[in-house]
């Protein structure tokens, strides 16, 4: 971590006691939407084989993914409605909106009876999950100086590695104690986040001084779509930017999110279904501790390095090559975990970029509303995706493996993408 920044001297020279503060806060904070997310992605199939009784695994895999696709249309919703209203009321008060709503949906996943309960209990969770990344990501980049943004925009969202590890950990461990359903009440735990919030933070000086410039000059007012979709400028960047986070978050929900069922796979019948389920819970906390913590803490220095695109392009690049190989080679458990660790390491670490890169794309006055039009907006798109993965295992009948490798071609997408996006290394935010 003591990478030379993009300008002179050490990154973390000179920053306060405070920044430090409000990354660890939006850490954490991070931290705990991942770990809701995790925890469907560890529970999507027993939880669904209970509640659709007596279906075949292909239907119960279609419901599952109906499930994840769920979550990602309610983070376009959810991250579009806070994102404008982190750049019109403040960051500090939609962020307590944000993980109150995602934690208290997670927790009536306990009551659910019904696959189509849990479903719509996805959507309201994302909701909150979604929000919550744009204003923390809004909110480090413009608390941090130029020179420790990008580490600490990395930093921030390689947190999203220990909430993985606590969701797999409960798959791990919980199954064999305790119903599913307690998981999710799990899940409530995060609303106490709001206490260290509101008793910790500040509202961000950046976006202080921009409403009140605002409000002398009558500049266009914050959080307008009208704006970032009207002018050309924010336009192009909030369109390349929900490209490339289509291509991310689609490949983690149909590649990644599947490596657990990959592992039941292999393993077959030679264990028992809970057996099964914990071996793969394993497989899938040890891909995130150790190939997606290492490709997410990398991407900050490399990007430092080398540029943005180039960042970029070699997670891409990465991922296209090691995903078939991830799916398609295992014929052990023990190939499992070998490939699926560097399988992580490209497939989510790209996603520490769109903590960096995003917000360096818009002013103060759009960069919450920015930045979540870019990654929660991705997720509609990554939800169609979703589908297709479904439709070539169910109704092609491909299987889990060749259903799962063929989505790797949406890598070659984000390649073409990063030949137009614009470089914003060595850039002060724009306002």
């Amino acid at each position: 971590m003591s990478v030379q920044n993009e300008t002179e001297g050490r990154w973390y020279e000179g920053i306060t006691r405070y920044q430090w503060l409000v990354l660890a806060i939006a850490s954490v904070g991070w931290m705990f939407d991942v770990f809701e997310g995790q925890i469907y992605a560890v529970y999507k199939t027993p939880a669904m084989a209970e509640l659709l009784v007596g279906k075949s695994d292909a239907y119960i895999d279609w419901i599952a993914n109906v499930g994840l696709a769920s979550f990602l249309i309610g983070g376009t919703v959810g991250g579009l409605l806070f994102g404008v209203l982190a750049d019109r009321i403040g960051r500090l008060q939609t962020m307590v909106w944000s993980i109150l709503m995602y934690s208290v949906f997670t927790g009536l996943h306990y009551f659910a009876t019904e696959a189509s309960h849990v479903v719509v209990l996805r959507f309201f969770v994302a909701m909150g999950v979604a929000g919550e990344w744009a204003i923390a990501a809004s909110y480090v980049a413009e608390v941090f100086p130029k020179k420790a943004r990008t580490m600490a925009g990395g930093i921030f969202h390689a947190s999203s590695v220990v909430g993985a590890v606590l969701g797999s950990a409960v798959g791990v461990w919980v199954i064999s104690m305790a119903h599913w359903r307690w998981a999710f009440v799990l899940g409530v735990l995060p609303a106490l986040l709001v206490v260290w919030v509101l008793v910790s933070l500040r509202e961000s000086e950046r976006w202080q001084a921009d409403r009140e410039e605002s409000s002398k000059k009558t500049k266009k007012k914050g959080g307008s779509l009208r704006e970032l979709l009207g002018v050309p400028q924010w336009r192009n960047r909030a369109l390349i930017g929900m490209g490339l986070a289509a291509v991310g978050l689609g490949t983690y929900w149909a590649i990644y999110a599947w490596g657990v069922e990959l592992v039941g796979e292999v393993l077959g019948d030679s264990v028992s279904g809970d057996e099964r389920f914990r071996y793969g819970s394993f497989a899938y906390m040890l891909m995130n501790g150790t190939g997606g913590f290492a490709g997410l803490l990398l991407f900050a220095p490399l990007t430092m390095r080398t540029n943005r695109r180039f960042a970029f392009a070699f997670y891409h690049v990465g991922a296209m090559i090691v995903v078939p190989i991830a799916y398609l080679a295992p014929t052990e458990y023990w190939h499992t975990l070998v490939l699926l660790p560097i399988m992580a390491f490209f497939v989510v670490g790209m996603h520490a970029g769109y903590a960096i890169y995003f917000p360096e794309l818009f002013p103060t006055r759009l960069r919450a509303t920015g930045a979540s039009f870019c990654f929660n907006v991705g997720r509609l798109a990554a939800a169609g995706m979703l589908f297709v993965r479904g439709w070539l295992r169910y109704d092609f009948d491909l299987g889990l493996r060749y259903s799962v490798s063929l989505m790797a071609l949406l890598f070659a997408v984000g390649l073409l993408l990063l030949l137009i996006a614009p470089e914003t290394k060595d850039q002060e935010l724009p306002e």
